[in-house]
């Protein structure tokens, strides 16, 4: 018998908890179990309480204090510790029945999806284990970064190699649409949403920065020289280029207070699983035959 869940992950401030939050109520208002699993230690304040917290086990404030780690090196001893014992993850998830979506809410560190392998590690074990979870990541980031093509850019391949590091059914989702409306247009947020290595090319914020070059003299050697530049612009380049190349990057639009974008992502989250393939047929109740 298989599970079901996904893995809620992204940049810190990218909207993990608050789409957990939304997620978890639009199951409940259609009737649909699910269980949620807390695995940031850093974690405080949940609109839900989680049906299994990582800080039971272990927690960041603890480790930081005794360990004297930063909250980085503190969140990556945290999970190691996790690894160990796994026991704690696994024995509550074997009696979740397949009726139920899993719900992990993950920590913001963007190391633990791009340069350490303790996830992928973790990820393994509970998809490919005696658990047999079917997942699929749902990794945010903030709409807003549309509004900076390059930071667009940078948080497009950290999702990429969060896709290629943790090699899983993966969907990417843009959150936080309703803080965007009315600044970007239609016809221009389809580009990123399908991501347009040209927006690098077409930046207008660019343009305006080149005008101004012209008309008056900068010192190269400051920041805001080195990150409007043009070194500064062919690495941007570059980095589009890249993920132009790999073509594996689109997203979908999420407005958590609206339920038919919760509904939408809730959709897309199913079909990567394979939730519906899965359930067992259910007999129509009998309708009352008065005649």
């Amino acid at each position: 018998m298989s599970k079901f869940g996904t893995l809620v992950m992204g940049p810190a401030g990218a909207g993990k908890s608050t789409f957990c939050t939304g997620l978890i109520q639009h199951l409940q208002n259609n009737k649909r179990p699910c269980f949620y699993v807390n695995l940031d230690p850093a974690a405080e304040d949940f609109a839900f309480e989680p049906d299994l917290d990582i800080k039971d086990l272990i927690s960041l404030e603890d480790v930081m204090e005794e360990m004297s780690l930063g909250p980085n090196g503190g969140l990556i001893y945290c999970f190691e510790f996790l690894m160990e014992n796994l026991d704690f993850l696994t024995d509550p998830l074997e009696e979740v029945t397949e009726d139920y979506l899993i719900v992990f809410d993950m920590p913001g560190q963007i190391e633990l999806y791009t340069h350490v392998p303790i996830l992928p590690d973790l990820v393994k074990t509970l998809m490919h284990g005696s658990l047999n979870i079917r997942m699929c990541a749902a990794y945010l980031l903030e709409a807003t970064f549309v509004v900076d093509r390059p930071k667009f850019f940078s948080g497009t391949l950290s999702a990429m190699s969060a896709m290629l590091m943790l090699e899983m059914p993966h969907i990417n989702i843009l959150s936080k649409m309703d803080l965007v409306k009315g600044q970007v247009a239609k016809r221009e947020l389809k580009r990123f949403v399908q991501v347009d290595a040209d927006l690098i090319e077409d930046d207008p914020s660019r343009k305006t920065t080149d005008e101004e070059d012209n008309r008056k003299y900068r010192d190269p050697a400051t920041t805001e020289s080195l990150m409007s530049g043009s070194a500064f612009h062919k690495l941007n380049k570059a980095v589009a280029q890249l993920i132009d190349d790999f073509s594996m990057v689109s997203y979908l639009k999420l407005d958590v207070q609206d339920e038919d974008s919760l509904g939408a992502v809730l959709s897309y989250i199913d079909d990567a699983i394979q939730f519906h393939e899965a359930q067992e047929p259910k007999e129509p109740k009998e309708a009352d035959m008065d005649e």
